[in-house]
């Protein structure tokens, strides 16, 4: 396709793009339309034809490529200049919202006649943003509740063990929600293992998909079972979270990960089949390191918690959250899953951000689009001469 071939599209202005001919050692000019969305090509094809050619095809995805590049970039909300429900600039101030710890500032839309503050994430909390990600930040960086609870007395934050158990229960589903509309750019090999832990002192199984590339944690499922057990949804919720199926899957010998990949990785045409490596071992050509080490981070982490309350615990789902969007991993020169996944999350407190974002009003955020898989470390944007 043309827009995937480097130095092919050339963006001289908004509406006006140069590209190159596929059979011809010439550019044609393809310019939008002032008084409409349409655009207008100087190929043959639509001089002569009038029909919508493949130049013009390509600047639209082009296009495309670069709101998907951009929707992909988190930024923190430091600052209110639009309403945000209506995106209106006629905004007031509007008195203060007094809180436990502070005064927040109240705004008022003249537009759409709607009051906002710009604590987004946050409001009706007693405490501040600063000591609820902190509060994260400590429990999944290893911290037991109690201590994360004598740790906040130090900020001048009185808070229970239970109240951070809200907190993380709360702010664990609003941003596992958001995130869940981000497609990773994730590579073409996946590993799978299981892991036991302990639910109410009864034997459990974690089981999880990750990439091997990029060491994003796509998904993941609680069992009863170690090699009986029906793993077909966590391949399932996996096909969804990357939006495609790998090429590779690596996995131990267990009979029940080759099940799942018969039901849901292989195909009949060769081109798209799924190749699944089960002969794992430590001297052999293959093995399952990288999924190892993720099960050390979970047992680490398992092990100060002494087992689960429950099966579906947000524990598992923040620790994932954790270990794709806030820790840095020392093996990817400390940058997170999520970066080397093409998502940026941006500030000094990555909790901060993407719960800002997560709560938004939906009129603000639309439909976030799904970047591009990738194979390898090429990125869209060397698709494009921006």
């Amino acid at each position: 396709m043309i827009a995937e071939k480097p130095n092919q599209i050339m963006r001289l202005e908004e509406r006006f793009y140069r590209v190159a001919s596929q059979s011809r050692d010439i550019m044609y000019d393809v310019t939008k339309k002032k008084e409409s969305s349409g655009w207008l090509c100087t190929c043959p094809d639509f001089t002569h034809r009038n029909v919508q050619c493949k130049h013009i095809w390509a600047v639209q995805f082009s296009l495309k490529l670069r709101q998907q590049v951009a929707a992909r970039v988190i930024e923190p909300v430091t600052d209110i200049h639009t309403c945000l429900f209506c995106k209106s600039e006629a905004i007031i101030k509007w008195g203060l919202r007094h809180n436990h710890y502070g005064d927040i500032q109240k705004f008022a839309c003249k537009s759409c006649g709607k009051f906002f503050t710009v604590n987004l994430g946050f409001e009706k909390m007693k405490h501040n943003p600063q000591a609820i990600t902190t509060a994260m930040q400590l429990y999944f960086s290893g911290e037991s509740l109690r201590n994360v609870s004598r740790s906040l007395r130090l900020i001048g934050a009185q808070v229970s063990h239970q109240t951070i158990y809200r907190w993380i229960t709360k702010y664990t589903e609003l941003m596992n929600k958001y995130l869940d509309k981000i497609t990773p750019q994730v590579s073409d090999t996946w590993a799978t293992d299981e892991l036991f832990l302990k639910v109410k002192g009864n034997l459990k199984y974690l089981y999880a998909m990750m990439d091997e590339q990029t060491r994003f944690w796509i998904a993941q499922e609680v069992a009863d079972t170690k090699y009986t057990a029906d793993v077909r949804p966590l391949f399932q919720l996996a096909k969804t979270v990357a939006g495609k199926a790998p090429k590779t899957l690596v996995s131990d010998g267990a009979a029940n990960f080759h099940e799942a990949y018969l039901n849901e990785f292989y195909t009949t045409r060769f081109e798209t089949r799924t190749e699944h490596i089960r002969h794992i071992r430590l001297a052999g050509d293959y093995n399952n390191n990288k999924m190892e080490r993720m099960n050390g981070e979970i047992r680490d982490r398992e092990k100060v918690m002494r087992g689960l309350e429950r099966k579906d615990s947000p524990i598992l789902t923040g620790y994932q959250l954790f270990h794709n969007y806030i820790r840095p991993h020392k093996a990817l020169d400390y940058k997170t899953p999520a970066d080397m996944a093409g998502i940026d999350i941006r500030g000094n407190d990555k909790w901060l951000t993407i719960i800002q974002n997560a709560s938004k009003p939906t009129e603000t955020l639309g439909n976030i689009p799904s970047a591009p898989n990738i194979s390898n470390q090429r990125t869209s944007n060397e698709f494009l001469l921006f």
